[in-house]
């Protein structure tokens, strides 16, 4: 079959199975037809608003149906949607606009009033064809906004055009024709990703509006799920359930579960495959950018507990010291990825540190065994040097997280006279009855002196979103010069 224009293989899906439910939400179920023809309209009114070939078009919106109308209309003028988080503030937004220089903005207002702008549930005029469009497809098929985690965000614009071969799986664990489980902000670049990849070569896409642990469990079961993405901050959120509750959820219908994001905590992981099926469950490690991929599945991980896997899709792998030397075989480093062929990304708003020979890095720290398996450690940016030892935040939320009490943490290093930095963490307790003294004293028993936090401050709210990212500069700002002792 070769590859087509997105554009031409939503209307393949239409026209090969009209009434084939493709989305639904908590509020619509849409067929193939439907998302066809109202995406040709839309696609229509967007033209007449200015959207033309190679555009960007900033869409904000939140877990919905619409969300993939949307962007396939965007797909069908040509143009490149740049999915934004609705979390943003209205500096970041303004920000992300003057670099984007976006032709359109759907969904969260834009902040330049020369752009235009359509709120969420907009409706072209019915008077708008909804025939078949010109076949056009954008030089990038698309332009996600990476997390802000290192600093500033930037726009992560794809190398690839808006094509796709749907005779061929785009990789071994996201395969045809699958009931996937959208749990994670579909304005986030992973669950874009895999969203719309599985969409277009045949996937049924279940849109949860926000991640819920209960409302999962549900969705699993009463629509058959198969194939679902998840991060470490899920994971951990479902198995906080009562026991009673995990052991009546009927997964029998899923046969893959996708993680990434985050370092996933070697106990976690355990207790995640006893419940799914360790056969069942990929991790993924890669970026945004797409400089490189590594996997394991869950068996594998068993007999190498920790590592993010060994070196996928034509990737190779290097461990290097801040000098740019390879370290040797389980030492710590920064790992830097080179996969093949040309770049699959150039940032607007940020400088790439790839190099000429192809490689690049995410920035983030980890070690290699003598079997190829990386183990990440954290990012380089985050370490917090604390009387002069280096202590990684994964390992204080980690223990912080073991707490039953507690949903989730992140630690972070904040500037003192004496030590250089002390660590402090932010908790959310969802409101259990614990306090600072009995997680105090919890960490105190599994930490050593120098990981210790010396502050910590209990929230009620999760301190990552629904994709698991957070920004520990953040948090540090948030809470700088207060909290609970």
């Amino acid at each position: 079959m070769g590859r087509r224009s997105i554009s031409r293989i939503l209307t393949g899906l239409a026209e090969q199975d009209p009434d084939r439910v493709v989305a639904v939400d908590d509020h619509r179920a849409l067929s193939a037809r439907e998302l066809d023809l109202a995406s040709n309209r839309l696609a229509r009114a967007y033209t007449r608003l200015g959207v033309a070939h190679d555009s960007l078009v900033t869409v904000s919106l939140p877990n919905s149906v619409e969300m993939v109308v949307v962007c396939a209309a965007v797909w069908k003028c040509g143009a490149t949607p740049q999915p934004v988080s609705t979390g943003l503030d209205a500096t970041e937004r303004r920000e992300l606009e003057a670099l984007a220089r976006p032709a359109l903005v759907v969904g969260s207002q834009s902040q330049d009033r020369a752009i235009p702008w359509l709120p969420a549930g907009w409706s072209p005029s019915s008077d708008l064809s909804d025939g078949l469009l010109d076949d056009f497809w954008a030089a990038s098929w698309k332009a996600p906004t990476s997390s802000g985690s290192t600093g500033r965000p930037k726009i992560v614009m794809a190398t690839g055009p808006a094509t796709l071969d749907t005779a061929a799986p785009v990789a071994s664990f996201l395969p045809l024709d699958q009931v996937q489980l959208v749990a994670g902000p579909l304005t986030h670049s992973a669950t874009f990703t895999y969203a719309f990849r599985g969409l277009m070569t045949g996937h049924r896409l279940v849109i949860l509006p926000r991640f819920d642990e209960r409302l999962v469990l549900r969705a699993i079961s009463e629509h058959g799920i198969t194939w679902a993405l998840l991060v470490p901050t899920m994971m951990h959120r479902i198995l906080r359930l009562p026991v009673d509750e995990l052991a009546a959820a009927d997964l029998s219908s899923l046969r893959t579960v996708l993680h990434l994001g985050a370092p996933c905590p070697p106990e976690l992981k355990r207790r995640f495959l006893d419940l799914v099926g360790p056969e069942r469950v990929v991790e993924v490690y890669a970026g945004s950018e797409s400089n490189g991929i590594l996997t394991i599945r869950g068996d594998e991980w068993l007999e190498h507990p920790g590592s993010v896997g060994r070196s996928a899709g034509g990737t190779a792998v290097s461990v290097r010291s801040p000098s740019g030397d390879e370290v040797p075989t389980g030492e710590v480093g920064e790992i830097w990825l080179r996969r093949e062929g040309r770049p699959a990304y150039r940032y607007r708003g940020g400088r790439s540190r790839r190099t000429d020979d192809g490689w690049d890095t995410l920035g983030d720290l980890g070690r290699l065994d003598g079997d190829g398996y990386l183990f990440v450690v954290d990012r380089a940016d985050d370490v917090i040097v604390r009387g002069g030892v280096n202590v990684h935040p994964t390992e204080v939320e980690r223990v912080l997280e073991e707490h039953p009490g507690v949903r989730s943490a992140v630690a972070f290093g904040v500037a003192d006279d004496d030590l250089g930095q002390r660590i402090e963490a932010v908790v959310d307790t969802a409101g259990a009855a614990v306090g600072v003294t009995e997680l105090l004293r919890w960490a105190r028993a599994r930490l050593d002196s120098a990981r210790r936090p010396s502050v910590l401050h209990l929230v009620d709210e999760p301190v990552r979103n629904d994709a698991g990212k957070t920004s520990r500069r953040a948090e540090a700002r948030r809470w700088a010069g207060g909290g609970d002792a």
